[in-house]
């Protein structure tokens, strides 16, 4: 008996599929999951350049060189900073910053008044930092000592904290003691310029501080506006380059603050700054 063509096909098709069936059931599959891209490292090392045209040379409110409020005859200070990452939040900051004019006779050599170097530690615990600095400065003949701590917390005026401590007079002509100096910053963008207003009110914790002063307390207030214009076109091989420039003025109480020359300049004065800086 002859078996139909279309039960032939049948059979056919059904032991096609069951042998089909049977063959992947066999097969293992695996899933590969791409592995996350690392965190981006914070760099190791990193620095910022400045070299700056500065009207004045103002140390804690006083006005060093009594220019008052001549904005001629500016004074060349170039400064570097150096900051190494350690663990636990931790950075190491070394740094240098100088003072290069012809006003007086200087007792270092040329026109160069003063070299001041410092080094400390650095903290971050997410938006607070805390900065502990020894500078000496060496000026006339005598090393200034400083101890610095700051505190600063990066929110919308970046509210900060510095205790400044003077541990050895020096040349200053003054004597050891504290100013705390406290300041709020708001940066705005116009573009591609940066502006910065900070505000600083600073007292004073002994009546000795600067040569002249007779009295404790609020020693001056400074409001400023800053501006910091990217240079882009210079790229970021060498760093992030910048040009910036500003003005500030001081209201001085000179009772407090005191005056290191003769013919009492002006208490309340501006100052105006234009330099170029780089941060790598």
């Amino acid at each position: 008996m002859k078996t139909p063509v279309n039960a032939i096909l049948k059979s056919a098709l059904l032991a096609s599929v069951l042998g089909a069936s049977a063959s992947h059931a066999g097969e293992v599959t695996t899933t590969t999951t791409p592995a996350p891209a690392p965190a981006p490292e914070e760099d190791f090392f990193s620095g910022t350049l400045s070299l700056d045209l500065n009207s004045h040379f103002v140390s804690y409110g006083l006005d060093v060189w009594g220019d008052g409020n001549d904005l001629e005859g500016p004074t060349f200070n170039p400064a570097l900073e150096l900051t190494w990452q350690l663990p636990a939040n931790f950075s190491f900051i070394l740094g240098t910053w100088w003072d290069v004019n012809g006003k007086v006779p200087s007792a270092i050599g040329g026109d160069l008044q003063e070299i001041d170097i410092w080094a400390g530690l650095g903290y971050k615990w997410d938006k607070l930092s805390i900065t502990g600095l020894y500078q000496n400065w060496n000026y006339g003949s005598g090393n200034e000592q400083i101890v610095d701590v700051k505190f600063a917390y990066d929110c919308f005026l970046s509210p900060s904290l510095l205790i400044h401590n003077r541990v050895d007079p020096g040349a200053s002509g003054g004597h050891n003691g504290t100013v705390i100096v406290a300041g709020i910053s708001h940066s705005v963008d116009v573009g591609p310029v940066t502006l910065a207003f900070p505000l600083n009110v600073a007292f004073f914790t002994d009546d000795d501080f600067h040569p002249g002063s007779v009295d404790s307390g609020l020693g001056y207030g400074s409001l400023g506006i800053n501006a910091t214009l990217p240079l882009t076109f210079l790229g970021d091989k060498g760093g992030e380059w910048n040009i910036h420039g500003g003005f500030t003025y001081y209201l001085t109480d000179n009772d407090v603050v005191g005056n290191p020359r003769s013919g009492r300049p002006d208490g309340d004065f501006f100052t105006s700054n234009i330099g170029i800086g780089c941060a790598f």
